[in-house]
């Protein structure tokens, strides 16, 4: 459903009013959020200040806090973000994939996007998401257990002879190959193109789930 007018404004496909002044807010915290994951990627965490991400979409440092408390909370929301978007990415294509060796094309291809679309906070997350808090932590790893059990649930439908440690621990590797890509893409002028990249992935990637 296409976005309305209303007297407040805009209104979003959920019917909540969504001021002009509300979007560009989110317009500003999200280019925020992509910066800091380049930085983050780039630098290291401990190597980027608030000045730094301010710089990197055109305002002040303390404009920064506008928008979060502090840069932990920013490298909390990149990494709790990345995580809810795999969750419900993976629903959707569960719900509309009922047979199961389609479905599994499907979450290998959708994970494929991701890797190839979010290397940088792929790399953060392996390199820093042990700075988050105990809550911050403990929901990225909910948010991702959830994930990788749909997964597993695919794989049981297909290979129904083999035990769910089993299947839990193909998930886990092929998860393993597929971020291992965005450290090697990185690379300056040693990148394949996306489309030879897409293709060896998703071939791997099936063959080490169901061999």
């Amino acid at each position: 459903m296409a976005s309305t007018l209303d007297a407040h404004g805009v209104v979003d496909d959920a019917g909540l009013p969504r001021t002009e002044r509300e979007r560009q807010k989110a317009d500003r915290r999200a280019a925020i959020l992509a910066a800091a994951a380049t930085l983050f990627a780039e630098r290291g965490y401990a190597g980027v200040t608030i000045e730094d991400l301010g710089a990197a979409v055109g305002v002040s440092g303390p404009a920064v806090y506008r928008h979060f408390p502090g840069k932990a909370a920013v490298l909390a929301a990149i990494l709790q973000g990345a995580s809810r978007a795999l969750l419900d990415g993976a629903e959707r294509v569960l719900a509309s994939s009922p047979d199961p060796a389609d479905a599994l094309r499907s979450l290998i291809r959708f994970h494929v996007d991701f890797a190839l679309g979010d290397a940088d906070v792929i790399v953060v997350q392996d390199r820093e998401l042990e700075r988050l808090d105990r809550d911050a932590r403990h929901e990225v790893r909910s948010l991702q257990r959830r994930y990788v059990e749909h997964w597993v649930h695919t794989l049981s439908r297909l290979r129904p002879d083999r035990a769910e440690t089993e299947l839990r621990f193909r998930a886990h590797a092929a998860f393993g190959l597929l971020n291992s890509t965005p450290h090697s893409a990185r690379i300056p002028g040693r990148r394949p193109a996306d489309g030879t990249i897409r293709g060896i992935l998703e071939e791997m990637t099936w063959a080490s789930l169901m061999s």
